[in-house]
């Protein structure tokens, strides 16, 4: 059996589809693409908020400053070099249940909220000053 094998030459572009133009307006999108890629990896570094935490702290008109948020922020990057996986953040008469894996606010409870006082399903605690 005698087959007829060619080398595959890299295809390139085909003729008329993309003008130099186009080709340059593409490196600035991708450049624009890569930009908002590291915005939302900055973003996934701090502290967030569910919609449910959102939802709570509003009912209860609670008002965090970036200075609340990160003294609370902090707590969570401590309670995770300590191996915590869902935490309860106490600041001030604020508590706070968050995932520490994830980063996240999962609820929030203050003190003239809170019935029982009882928290679940958590394996640490810290308490911010």
């Amino acid at each position: 059996m005698d087959r007829d094998i060619r080398p595959i030459k890299p295809a390139g572009p085909l003729p008329g589809a993309a003008p130099k133009g186009k080709q340059a307006n593409l490196k600035v999108n991708d450049f624009a693409f890569e930009k908002a890629l590291e915005l939302e990896f900055q973003k996934s570094k701090g502290l967030k908020f569910s919609a449910h935490a959102e939802k709570r702290l509003k009912e209860r008109n609670i008002v965090l400053a970036s200075e609340d948020l990160a003294k609370i922020d902090k707590a969570v990057r401590q309670a995770e070099a300590k191996g915590s996986r869902e935490s309860l953040i106490i600041y001030g008469d604020l508590a706070l249940i968050t995932s520490v894996r994830n980063k996240t606010v999962v609820t929030a409870v203050d003190g003239k909220s809170s019935e029982d006082h009882v928290f679940t399903n958590i394996d640490s605690a810290v308490i911010v000053k």
